[in-house]
């Protein structure tokens, strides 16, 4: 690659004194490899058939993909097998290698359980469920550095790792339908043994991926003073950990007016941590199974009210400068014209970003890109005949270590063209 100085250089020096955070937009792909696999059709809004789908997200301005890792879901119910639970490291490694080609960042969802992990069960996995607590601290340390390690040898090494879903509550419980081992806000019980859990999960990321971002995951978005005091908890223990992540499903957790005080009171109270919004969706067509709350009348369960809802959630996000990621949760999910002798999954998921009786993607999916329109790695520029920063910016302010591909860049205050 030749790389000459611009002209413009001479007549203007340019120095980058402050930078935003990159901003990451995408979605929870985690069933995309068995859609695939059963023959589904994706095609763009026009109907033409998309080749490959990261390539395509890839294309359409998004940048990170999410992916769930079970620790051993051959021990799921076959209730919850119907509805996605099958991501052992194998089927991870695979997808996440993939997603790494692409040239995309990759989101590692560890659920430290054999099945789903949510605020309501964090049960322990079937493997794990007689060691005492100081057992389980090796183990899960253990764990989640061998998964790296594995992830890493197979080319697919985390951007960001989640160290439990939807955490709110603790995780690790015991075993299924167990009452112990949860943390909740106005007790100390159990948060010494959580952080503990914690921290040593934090131990192995920061050993061998040491450029991922952790992410601590909960959802109580409805319950400002639960979620802060999540994060009082953490801060207390000394947790480590680089960004809030939060789960925002409207028919679940209220009106944007809640999504938007809950990031406000973490945006105060938190400062220096980053918040992304690591699930959220809205129905296409039909209301999503438990919803409790209605927004129809507001953002009607077609296409229209979905792309409007995706647009008016990014321009309320794009107000908050903490916030740096937004996933779209199971965007994947599509039944068109599968060949399979089966779905994918028992009942189709309502909220994907592709229509399951047609294949097409949704306006909304083009909404998407939205999130990045305001993320500028350049803050501000002055005239100044030098500059202390040796980082390279993309004209669109993205900072990177080096220059990937011909382009107009920005280093130590000069427009540089690369070819």
């Amino acid at each position: 690659m030749n790389i000459r100085t611009s002209c413009l250089s001479c007549l203007l020096l340019l120095s980058v004194t402050g930078t935003d955070a990159q901003k990451y937009v995408g979605g929870d792909i985690s069933l995309l490899t068995k859609y695939e696999e059963n023959g589904s059709k994706y095609l763009d809004r026009n109907g033409n058939t998309i080749g490959s789908l990261l390539q395509y997200c890839k294309q359409e301005g998004m940048n990170a993909m999410r992916v769930r890792l079970f620790v051993d879901p051959a021990n799921a119910s076959s209730a919850d097998k119907g509805q996605g639970v099958c991501q052992d490291l194998s089927y991870v490694k695979t997808l996440g290698k993939r997603i790494k080609e692409a040239g995309l960042k990759l989101m590692l969802d560890l659920h430290y359980s054999d099945t789903w992990a949510d605020p309501a069960k964090q049960w322990t996995p079937k493997a794990w469920l007689t060691l005492s607590d100081e057992a389980l601290y090796t183990r899960i340390y253990d764990y989640t550095k061998e998964v790296l390690q594995q992830m890493k040898a197979a080319d697919a090494e985390p951007d960001f790792i989640q160290t439990g879903n939807e955490i709110s509550y603790g995780m690790l419980w015991g075993a299924e339908g167990s009452t112990a081992n949860r943390c909740y806000m106005g007790s100390n019980s159990n948060w010494a043994r959580f952080t503990t859990l914690l921290a040593n999960a934090a131990k192995a990321c920061r050993e061998v991926c040491p450029q991922a971002k952790i992410i601590l995951h909960t959802e109580r978005i409805a319950q400002t003073d639960v979620l802060k005091n999540f994060y009082d908890n953490m801060q207390a223990a000394g947790a480590d950990y680089d960004i809030i992540g939060l789960s925002y499903y409207p028919y679940f957790h209220g009106s944007l007016a809640a999504l938007e005080t809950a990031v406000a009171a973490i945006e105060s109270g938190f400062t220096g941590k980053q918040i992304m919004i690591v699930e959220t969706g809205y129905p296409l067509k039909w209301s999503v199974p438990g919803t409790t709350y209605d927004y129809i009348s507001v953002y009607p369960y077609t296409d229209a009210g979905q792309r409007q809802f995706t647009r008016d959630m990014i321009t309320m996000l794009n107000k908050h400068k903490a916030v740096t990621g937004l996933f779209w949760w199971w965007f994947e999910a599509n039944e068109y014209a599968h060949t399979g002798a089966a779905q994918v999954t028992t009942n189709w998921y309502n909220a994907p970003l592709f229509d399951n009786e047609t294949g097409r993607a949704t306006s909304a999916f083009y909404e998407m890109k939205r999130f990045l329109d305001a993320s500028t790695g350049i803050a501000t520029i002055k005239n100044k005949e030098k500059t202390t920063d040796d980082c390279w910016y993309t004209i669109g302010g993205v900072k990177t270590a080096t220059p990937t591909q011909r382009g107009i860049y920005i280093h130590r205050g000069k427009k540089i063209v690369t070819k």
